[in-house]
């Protein structure tokens, strides 16, 4: 059996590794347009929950991606001035590059063929492999080549943000709103190293003309934002990797995959390949609810089970879209709802601090009154008591 995967990030470089330590005889060929060195954005994060499952699947980069992460269990939301503390939240992060260092050494390690700064253009020159894997990102050369089939929907939110760093240490997800002349700023901050926090930005499309970044040269946005957050980064200035201004997109897919007619006989063997979306190819959340490579690591893992538990390629596929789809959507509904949360920011602005925190914690519907108050029994308390 033969598979190419396109996309070297964290999805399709875990699903490599999986299939590799599982069947040392099937050939992949891993393509990544980028250099091995390069990466965007600054750290992402993991739930306890995830790790369970990285520990599972595969203890040896486990244990690497663990001695790099920082951890927390703290949710700070600062609003006018005051800084709410909300524990319980076990999150880790970790620098996206140190991530994919350690996944690229495995693969080396297993045998996967990485082939880094190289572009495919054209998904006839991969006739020869039983599986194509898209998991080349929100813009999929893949999926767009083949879109008929796939069926996307792509839905470009209204909000903006922008992505930096910052050495400023964030002791915990940091969640701050400021207002000025302009309007609402929000940002999404938290510790990924010894040495680096991860700081994005977002405003609404009014506060954002207003502000005149329209105008603005990248330095000059910067230097802008720094001074908005400039109680919060304690005179810390922030850190382009070419940091720009986006929308986020929504993705969703009608159809996860497409496979031709299987070869008769049973086997693996495919006439032409069968291709599947995997990651933020297939589907995107909200940065918000921080679980964007959760699910990308969780899609690369359920699809190499079904490939395992399965005899051809066809019904791998089809197991693993009937395992992943509901879990996907699930979370994609949850990060709508955070999505709209900070969309809609201002109309919550005028809240106290405690309630805004409370409101704030709500948003996704993931998280009820009961379970905040497992979490958290003293700021439910405190939060009960500012009702009365």
């Amino acid at each position: 059996m033969k598979i190419a995967v396109i996309g070297g990030g964290p999805a399709g470089l875990y699903f490599s590794l999986l299939v590799k330590k599982w069947r040392p005889d099937i050939h992949i060929d891993l393509f990544e347009r980028n250099a091995p060195e390069d990466t965007f954005g600054w750290g992402v994060v993991f739930s306890d929950k995830t790790l369970g499952y990285l520990e599972a699947e595969d203890v040896p980069s486990w244990q690497e991606i663990i001695k790099r992460f920082e951890t927390w269990e703290n949710v700070d939301i600062i609003h006018r001035d005051e800084k709410i503390t909300v524990r319980g939240n076990k999150f880790s992060g970790i620098a996206r590059i140190e991530m994919l260092h350690v996944l690229q050494e495995r693969c080396r390690e297993l045998g996967v063929n990485l082939h880094f700064r190289t572009s495919i253009m054209d998904l006839e020159a991969l006739t020869s492999y039983d599986l194509i894997v898209g998991a080349d990102g929100v813009a999929s050369e893949v999926r767009s080549k083949i879109q008929d089939e796939f069926k996307p929907d792509l839905s470009t939110r209204s909000n903006r943000y922008i992505w930096f760093g910052t050495r400023h240490l964030f002791h915990g997800l940091t969640l701050i709103f400021r207002e000025n002349s302009a309007g609402v700023f929000a940002a999404h901050a938290y510790k990924f190293d010894k040495h680096t926090s991860t700081f994005i930005v977002e405003c609404d499309e009014e506060t954002w003309d207003a502000a005149g970044f329209r105008d603005m040269d990248d330095d000059s946005a910067r230097r802008y934002l720094e001074e908005v957050f400039h109680l919060d980064l304690e005179g810390s200035p922030l850190l382009s990797n070419n940091s720009k201004w986006l929308n986020f997109v929504l993705v969703r897919n009608r159809h996860w995959w497409n496979s031709p007619t299987s070869a008769r006989g049973g086997g693996w063997g495919m006439v032409s390949p069968a291709i599947v979306l995997l990651g933020d190819a297939l589907a995107t959340v909200h940065f918000s609810i921080g679980s964007g490579t959760k699910l990308a690591l969780e899609d690369s893992i359920a699809l190499f089970h079904a490939l395992k538990n399965t005899s051809n390629v066809n019904d791998a596929l089809i197991e693993f879209e009937a395992q992943r789809r509901p879990v996907v959507e699930e979370y994609q509904e949850a990060a709508m709802e955070s999505l709209l949360f900070f969309e809609n920011l201002k109309d919550y602005m005028h809240l106290d601090p405690i309630p805004f925190a409370y409101k704030l914690m709500m948003r996704s519907g993931k998280v009820d009154h009961e379970n905040l108050r497992h979490r958290d029994p003293a700021f439910v308390e405190r939060y009960e008591k500012h009702g009365r």
